[in-house]
């Protein structure tokens, strides 16, 4: 086990602990990424990778740049932006990481609103594209942007233009000795945006102080060293990836591969042969949808097996973390076919995964039962964790025992949590932000009158002190007759039918539950065929027969909900929710409002034509 005593010390901060491991492990790999040029993975060691850093701090000092002075980043997860980010930090600097998918508006909304003094990004079109959707206002601290992939020098309205070479040598040959001192624990680490009620996102402001306790709290449930490999693909402008994976890894020593993008995932994984990984719940259930669509293609003794599998598989997970045993005829075989199942079944569901994992950390919206269930049969170590960006973000972290898949752990070391009105969580603890930039009546509300953090998320704690989210307080559904219904249990369960990639449902103040559906597009082609219907012209989708087999299937798969909460209508879309077109966050979490905006005639029109409306 990891000794982590040196966690406690009350002066830690970022800067501190690269230090320490950059004194500790010089010669290990640290960053690993590909290069397309080479077409090759190519890495730098902690310290080659120190020495950028120091080569970035020195640059900053030139620019003009004090502590204090927000520092804005627009790039992907690379070595460029961990290099950023702790020489912005080591600097004093408040980094400001924006959404690399996010659109130029947002993004030139967060660079007003933060004050942000310089801008990184990729690219002279990306920059144009968010000066050209700025207003005049927005960009008034801004002095400096800085290309990594382009040559500039040149002013843009007030604003200078230079490629990263440029910028980097003004810094040549500043003595480290006339460079700002480190911050302290108490300064500030970053403006991290969030989305608030108004729909303009909001910075939460952490400190250092909030970072390194939140790091050590994660330290006490997981045990990470200088031997371990994390796969990073999930945005460093939320916290999840930043601490769990990005702060976590560089306090130990851990190295961090790159991945190529969400598309790349599952050859990331096996050519990387990851042991850590932070993921979001789509990733997971697009991995699995994908084996339960290949194993639907084949033969049934092979189907038989992988069901045999997985229900062995499972009752091992229980018998192994305390959970009861759902009785089965076939469980007395278990000891003797267990091993046999694993190796033909399980091995080569945990070799595409890379085959090394040591703990999966599913974060950032609610993880599918059914997902959950399966790929712990499996024996991968899926560990949901849960948190906000205001703190830190872990609040709760399920260890290597007692895991229950339905719920996200018990809270971590020095943190409290109760439940308030409707079951609200709300919590205390040295995690917690330090406030909203410029926000202080969004701030006050934030909190209770005796101080602990209003998560908004209502919750269950009585399964053994372990913390089962029941889902945002303001997405549950109240139907007109006053039926309440959490939506996303719902929805994980109807996509249990593999035929239903995505769901999406709603009935807010409506006399009962809809679902809007995305099929999956191999068994969508497979049905019509069947019903010799094009799975391509639109009239398909409201065929009469396909509706009524929607419909049964979707009851079917939510029969174990009350009856008030089972959809009475389904409708097929056959555009994805995705971030590109805004239906999906940067975590890949439904944005409900504008799913209800994009399809909203089409809700209109099912309520309007069903005869219970």
């Amino acid at each position: 086990m990891t000794d982590n005593t040196f966690l406690a010390d009350p002066a830690l901060t970022i800067p501190k602990l690269l230090r320490r491991t950059v004194a500790r492990f010089p010669d290990r790999e640290a960053f690993r990424q590909f290069d397309y040029a080479d077409n090759r993975w190519i890495s730098v060691t902690w310290s080659q990778y120190h020495l950028e850093v120091m080569r970035w701090r020195r640059a900053f000092l030139a620019a003009g740049l004090r502590p204090g002075d927000r520092a804005a980043m627009l790039l992907t997860n690379s070595i460029d932006a961990v290099i950023f980010d702790q020489a912005a930090l080591a600097a004093g600097l408040v980094p400001v990481p924006l959404h690399a998918i996010d659109t130029p508006g947002s993004s030139a909304y967060i660079l007003g609103d933060s004050e942000s003094r310089i801008l990184v990004t990729s690219s002279r079109a990306r920059w144009n594209a968010i000066h050209a959707a700025a207003a005049e206002e927005a960009l008034a601290n801004l002095g400096e942007v800085v290309l990594i992939n382009d040559l500039a020098d040149d002013d843009d309205a007030g604003v200078h233009v230079v490629g990263v070479e440029a910028w980097l040598a003004r810094g040549n040959g500043i003595p480290d000795e006339v460079l700002p001192p480190e911050p302290a624990p108490e300064d500030l680490s970053g403006f991290i945006y969030t989305s608030g009620t108004t729909g303009r996102p909001k910075g939460v402001m952490l400190t250092h102080a909030n970072l390194v306790a939140n790091v050590r709290q994660i330290s006490g449930r997981v045990d990470v060293d200088e031997t371990d490999v994390y796969l990073s693909f999930l945005p460093f402008s939320h916290t999840f990836e930043r601490t769990v994976a990005h702060y976590v890894a560089l306090t130990h020593g851990a190295a961090m591969a790159f991945a190529r993008s969400v598309a790349h995932i599952e050859a990331d994984l096996a050519e990387v042969h990851p042991t850590l990984m932070c993921t979001v719940p789509r990733v997971l259930e697009r991995i699995y949808q994908k084996l339960q669509l290949s194993l639907s293609k084949s033969s049934e003794h092979d189907q038989y097996v992988a069901a045999w599998a997985a229900e062995a598989g499972w009752r091992r997970f229980c018998r192994e973390n305390g959970l009861p045993v759902e009785p089965s005829t076939r469980e007395n075989l278990d000891e003797t076919v267990l091993p046999i199942l694993d190796e033909d079944v399980g091995a080569k569901v945990r070799a595409a995964f890379g085959g090394r994992f040591k703990a999966i950390f599913a974060g950032g919206a609610s993880l599918n039962s059914t997902v959950a269930r399966y790929f712990c049969a499996m024996g991968l170590p899926v560990r949901q964790v849960y948190g906000l960006t205001e703190t830190s973000p872990i609040i709760s972290f399920t260890g290597a025992q007692m895991n229950h898949p339905d719920c996200v752990g018990h809270p971590v070391a020095d943190t409290e949590v109760r439940l308030g009105e409707r079951d609200e969580l709300q919590v205390r603890g040295p995690q917690v932000m330090k406030g909203y930039w410029k926000r202080p009546a969004d701030t006050a509300a934030a909190f209770t009158p005796d101080g602990w953090f209003r998560t908004g998320d209502q919750a269950d704690l009585a399964d053994g002190g372990r913390v089962r989210i029941r889902g945002r307080i303001k997405e549950i559904i109240v139907t007109s007759t006053g039926e309440k219904i959490a939506p996303v249990d719902l929805e994980f369960a109807i996509q249990a039918d593999p035929l239903f990639e995505q769901v999406f449902v709603c009935g807010e103040n409506r006399p009962f539950i809809c679902a809007i559906v995305v099929v999956q597009p191999e068994l969508w082609k497979s049905i019509c065929a069947e019903m010799e219907l094009d799975p391509e012209a639109p009239e398909t989708l409201t065929n009469r027969s396909m509706a009524r087999l929607l419909l049964k299937r979707v009851r079917a798969a939510a029969k174990d909900f009350p009856s008030y909460g089972i959809p009475r209508s389904v409708a097929v879309v056959r555009e994805p929710f995705t971030v590109e077109n805004g239906l999906l966050t940067p975590t890949m979490k439904p944005r409900r409002k504008q799913i209800l905006e994009r399809w909203g005639a089409l809700v209109e029109a099912i309520y309007a034509g069903h005869p219970t409306a």
